[in-house]
C-alpha cells in the first residue's frame, strides 16, 4: 500500500512529561534464557557449595553475591556501583531468586571478605563444568592453549605489582596465566599472579595440573595437544609434555640460540607452503638437553615500506623481506600443517579481547587479592555460560581443521545483549499465572522460543 508524504512525516516539538512508576517493567526480558540455563546447571547450588566454609551473611550468602556478579557482567555493566541502575528490575530479581538485590556496599563488602580457598573452590567448579561439557561433546581431540594476559589497575590492590605492560606502562597489574580450550572457546582454568612475573612463572605446575584433570575426565582415548608461545619454551616444559603423552607445538625464542640463527642464514633451499610461507625442518636440541626434537623453521614474506616522503610521480619499488619463526613439536604431521596448527592459537587473543571488552574481566573492584580473584573467576564463569548456552542451542557448524578453530560459530556476548537480553517487557499475573509481555517482534519471538525449547529438550 502506497502512502503520501504527508501521511508519513510529522513535526514534533513538545517533550512528553516524565513519570517514574512501578509497573513491573523490565529492561532485560531476554535474561529469561539465562534463568533457564542457571536452573538446568543448578548454578546457585554449585556456587553456594564453593563458600560453605565461610560465615554466611544473615540475608545474602556469598554464593548469591557471586551470582549477582555473574548477572551484572552478563548485562554489560562494569563498575559495582552500576548495580543501582537495575536494582529494581523485577526479572533480574527472579533470575537471582531474590525479592530485593543487595546494595552496592553489601556487594563490595562481601567481595572484599572472600578468601583464597573460596577462589580455589570456584576454580574447581569451573574446571568441572568445562570438563563435563567436553565429555558431552564427545570430542576425540582437545586443543589446549596457554597464555597470560595483563589486568591493569590505576590504584593499589593487594598482590599487584609494576611489570611489563605494553598499553599502560608503569601501572600496577595482575598477570594471570590462562588455560583455554580451542574447540569450545571456553576458559578451563587460570593461575592468578602478580604483574611482575614472567609468563613461565609457575607454568609447569599449572600445565601439569590442567593436563592431569583433563586426562582424568576424558580418559586415555582422547588426544590432548598443547600450543604456547616462546615464553614457555624450556627443557622442563617440553619434557613434561612429552612424558604426559601430549602432542605439542611451542614457539622457540631462536634469537637466544646462535645455532638456530646460523641454520637460517646458511639455508639455501626453502620448501614452499603457499605464496606467503615457506619452511624447512631440522632435528636439534640445545647442548644442555638430553634429547633431540623436531624444529620447524618458517619464514613469511613481508613488504618493507621505504621511509621518507613518497614520490608519487616516480615508480618506487618496495623491498621484500622475511619474518622468521621456529616451532618445536612432537607431532608427526607435515611441517606446513604444524605451522598452521600453531598459528591457530592467535584466536586466543580474540578470546582475551572479548573477556575484557564484553565481560569487563580487566576491572579490579577491591583492594583485597582474594576478592579480585573471585571477580575474575566470575567474569570467566559468565563467559563460559554464554558459550555453554550457544552450544546447547546450536549445532556444530565446523569440523576439526588444521588451525583448530571453534567447532561452533559463537556470537559475542555484546551481540547477544542487543538481540536477546536487552528487550523491554512487563511482568503481570493475569488469573494468577505469571506472564512476561514483550513487543511483537517476530525475530525476537522466534529466537527466544527456539532457545527455551532447546534448553528444555537438553534438560
Amino acid at each position: 500500500m502506497k502512502y503520501s508524504k504527508s501521511a508519513i512525516h510529522r513535526k514534533f516539538h513538545s517533550l512528553p512529561e516524565l513519570a517514574f512508576e512501578d509497573h513491573r517493567l523490565t529492561s532485560f526480558s531476554g535474561l529469561i534464557v539465562f534463568q533457564a540455563l542457571f536452573a538446568k546447571l543448578n548454578l546457585k547450588g554449585l556456587l553456594n557449595g564453593c563458600f560453605r566454609h565461610l560465615k554466611v551473611s544473615p540475608i545474602f550468602g556469598h554464593g548469591v553475591v557471586v551470582m549477582v556478579l555473574v548477572v551484572h557482567l552478563l548485562l554489560g555493566y562494569r563498575r559495582l556501583r552500576d548495580l543501582r541502575y537495575y536494582q529494581d528490575d523485577p526479572l533480574v530479581r527472579r533470575v537471582l531468586g531474590l525479592t530485593r538485590l543487595p546494595d552496592v556496599a553489601t556487594l563490595s563488602r562481601t567481595l572484599a571478605g572472600m578468601d583464597h580457598h573460596s577462589a580455589d573452590q570456584m576454580r574447581s567448579m569451573i574446571r568441572r563444568m568445562v570438563g563435563e561439557r567436553l565429555v558431552r561433546s564427545g570430542l576425540k581431540r582437545i586443543t589446549i592453549d596457554f597464555d597470560g594476559s595483563v589486568l591493569s589497575t590505576g590504584r593499589f590492590a593487594e598482590g599487584t605489582a609494576v611489570g611489563f605492560n605494553r598499553k599502560k606502562k608503569g601501572q600496577r597489574s595482575y598477570y594471570p596465566l590462562f588455560c583455554t580450550i580451542a574447540q569450545t572457546g571456553q576458559v578451563f582454568d587460570l593461575w592468578h599472579r602478580s604483574g611482575n612475573v614472567h609468563d613461565s612463572n609457575g607454568a609447569a605446575d599449572f600445565m601439569r595440573a590442567c593436563l592431569r584433570e583433563l586426562r582424568q575426565r576424558l580418559g586415555s582415548g582422547v588426544v590432548l595437544e598443547v600450543r604456547a608461545d616462546s615464553a614457555f619454551f624450556s627443557d622442563e616444559i617440553v619434557t613434561l609434555l612429552g612424558e604426559a603423552g601430549v602432542e605439542f607445538a611451542l614457539s622457540v625464542p631462536f634469537e637466544r640460540f646462535s645455532e638456530l640463527k646460523q641454520l637460517i642464514e646458511n639455508r639455501k633451499r626453502w620448501r614452499r607452503i603457499n605464496s606467503q610461507y615457506s619452511f624447512f625442518e631440522h632435528w636439534w636440541a640445545p647442548k644442555s638437553w638430553g634429547y633431540r626434537y623436531r624444529f620447524v623453521f618458517t619464514r613469511s614474506r613481508s613488504v618493507q615500506r621505504a621511509k621518507g616522503p613518497v614520490q608519487l610521480d616516480l615508480f618506487q619499488p618496495t623491498d621484500t623481506c622475511h619474518d622468521y619463526q621456529v616451532v618445536v613439536s612432537n607431532k608427526t604431521l607435515s611441517a606446513g600443517k604444524i605451522a598452521r596448527f600453531y598459528h591457530g592459537r592467535g584466536a586466543q587473543e580474540g578470546l582475551f579481547a572479548e573477556l575484557k571488552s564484553q565481560i569487563q574481566m580487566d576491572y579490579v573492584p577491591t583492594r583485597r587479592e582474594a576478592g579480585n580473584r573471585v571477580y575474575v573467576l566470575s567474569a570467566i564463569l559468565a563467559h563460559n555460560l554464554n558459550r555453554e548456552l550457544q552450544m546447547i542451542v546450536h549445532q556444530r557448524e565446523r569440523r576439526t581443521n588444521e588451525k583448530r578453530s571453534p567447532l561452533w560459530s559463537f556470537e559475542k556476548l555484546g551481540t547477544l545483549r542487543r538481540i536477546i537480553i536487552q528487550r523491554a517487557g512487563r511482568l503481570t499475573r493475569p488469573n494468577g499465572k505469571l506472564k512476561l509481555t514483550m513487543s511483537a517482534n517476530q525475530a525476537t519471538q522466534d529466537e527466544l522460543l527456539h532457545i527455551l525449547a532447546a534448553l528444555e529438550q537438553a534438560a
